[in-house]
């Protein structure tokens, strides 16, 4: 299974999973639909507090132990630990970026995705931890293709 980390913003998220799923025929953990379930619409802070974009340490540090979090993060624990293989698909933020260096440091394969070939990027260079920088779809399609179980050189691709 791939690990798809990325942004709720990111508007190449969905387009990235369908993509791995269908084009490469690869199973993919997306973090938007954890179970797969219809209405199953991922973790949300505004489960907990409606504004929790105004929350100081303390209220912070307290959510993280509401359920609601507690059940958020074991899904995706849970699926970071039965991963073969993640995908950082940018642009996004810290989340993903720690989900991606969880993956790296436990030796699995990693890549990180730029959708286009032009345009800015803001440069990060613990990315170097990842195996792969990919640029564009027929990258991104040529890894996919590369982490299939039937793969002759499987998921370091």
């Amino acid at each position: 299974m791939i690990y798809v980390a990325s942004s709720w913003r990111n508007e190449y998220q969905r387009l990235v999973v369908e993509l791995l799923r269908k084009v490469c025929g690869l199973m993919v953990y997306d973090f938007k639909n954890p179970s797969g379930d219809a209405g199953d619409n991922g973790f949300h802070w505004s489960e907990i507090d409606t504004g929790w974009q105004g929350w100081d340490p303390a209220a912070f540090r307290g959510a993280l132990e509401h359920p609601i979090a507690v059940r958020g993060f074991g899904k995706d624990k849970a699926a970071l630990d039965a991963a073969a293989g993640g995908l950082l698909v940018q642009p996004c933020g810290r989340s993903a970026h720690l989900e991606i260096g969880y993956l790296a440091a436990r030796g699995i394969p990693t890549a990180v995705w730029f959708p286009a070939v032009g345009g800015q990027v803001e440069p990060e260079l613990m990315l170097r931890v990842c195996d792969r920088i990919l640029i564009g779809t027929e990258e991104l399609v040529a890894w996919g293709n590369a982490q299939r179980p039937d793969a002759e050189d499987g998921v370091d691709q």
